[in-house]
C-alpha cells in the first residue's frame, strides 16, 4: 500500500511540474517578443512629416542682404570674350575705320572740286561797279563756303531761295520765301545781256543773286554749299531775271 502511495505521489509531482515547465516558457517567450518589439521600435522611430516641393527648395536664393562674405561680393570680375565674338568687334572697328576714311576722301574730292570749279569761272570785280546793286553782290560774296540747309534762311544753314531772302533783307528789302514766288517781284528784265549785278535770277526751282559776266551767288546744295556758279546751274531750264533795286 505505502508504494502505491509513493508512486502516486511521484507521478503526481512529475505531472505537476511539468505543467509549470509549460506555464512557464510561452510567458518567457511572450515576454522576450514584447521586449523586441520595444527596442524595435523605439530605435526605428517612424517618421511623422514629409518634405514637399524639394525642387523649389533646393533653389532657393534667398539671401539677407546684410549677409557678409568677406568683400567678395564687391569684386569687379573681368569680363572675358569668345573668339568669335572678339572677331566680331576687330571686323566692326576695321568697317568703322574704312567707312571713316571714305568719308574723309569724299568730304577732301568735294572740296578739292569745289576749288576747281571756282577757279574756272571768270572773276568779277564788283569794286568797280557803282549802285546799291553791286553792294548788294559784294555783300553776298561774303558768304561763299556757309552750310546749305533745306528749310534754312540763315546763316546757320540756308537753301537757295532762303540765301536770297536774307542776303535782300539786309538791305531792307523782304522778298517771298520760295524761288517760285522769287521770280515774279520787281521789274522783269529781258535778257541776261541786260543783267546787272544784284538782280535775282529764279525759277520754280531755284533761285540766285546775279553778280555779272554770266555768274551767280548762290546755294547750291549740301555738298558744294553757298558758292559762285555760272547761269548753268539752272540745268538749261528757263528762268526769270528780276529787278528790285
Amino acid at each position: 500500500m505505502t508504494n502505491v502511495k509513493n508512486i502516486i505521489s511521484t507521478s503526481v509531482a512529475v505531472i505537476a511540474m511539468g505543467a509549470m515547465f509549460a506555464c512557464v516558457a510561452p510567458f518567457a517567450s511572450a515576454d522576450s517578443a514584447q521586449t523586441s518589439a520595444v527596442v524595435s521600435s523605439r530605435s526605428f522611430p517612424k517618421a511623422s512629416s514629409v518634405k514637399k516641393n524639394l525642387f523649389a527648395e533646393s533653389t532657393s536664393t534667398s539671401v539677407d542682404e546684410n549677409s557678409k562674405w568677406g568683400g567678395i561680393e564687391t569684386l569687379d570680375v573681368p569680363q572675358t570674350k569668345s573668339q568669335a565674338e572678339k572677331e566680331a568687334a576687330a571686323a566692326a572697328a576695321a568697317q568703322k575705320a574704312a567707312d571713316e576714311a571714305a568719308a574723309a576722301q569724299s568730304a577732301a574730292a568735294a572740296a578739292a572740286s569745289r576749288s576747281e570749279q571756282r577757279a574756272s569761272i571768270p572773276q568779277v570785280d564788283l569794286g568797280k561797279m557803282t549802285g546799291t546793286g553791286a553792294e548788294l553782290a559784294s555783300f553776298s560774296l561774303k558768304f561763299q563756303g556757309y552750310p546749305y540747309v533745306a528749310g534754312g534762311n540763315t546763316p546757320a544753314g540756308w537753301d537757295c531761295s532762303g540765301f536770297v531772302q536774307y542776303v535782300f533783307s539786309q538791305f531792307g528789302i523782304s522778298l517771298p520765301r520760295t524761288s517760285g514766288a522769287q521770280a515774279t517781284v520787281g521789274t522783269p528784265i529781258a535778257s541776261l545781256a541786260d543783267a546787272k549785278p544784284g538782280d535775282i535770277l529764279a525759277n520754280g526751282t531755284h533761285a540766285a543773286i546775279y553778280i555779272g559776266n554770266g555768274q551767280v551767288m548762290n546755294a547750291m546744295n549740301p555738298v558744294q554749299g553757298t558758292a559762285v556758279s555760272g547761269v548753268s546751274v539752272f540745268g538749261g531750264a528757263g528762268y526769270s531775271i528780276r529787278r528790285v533795286m
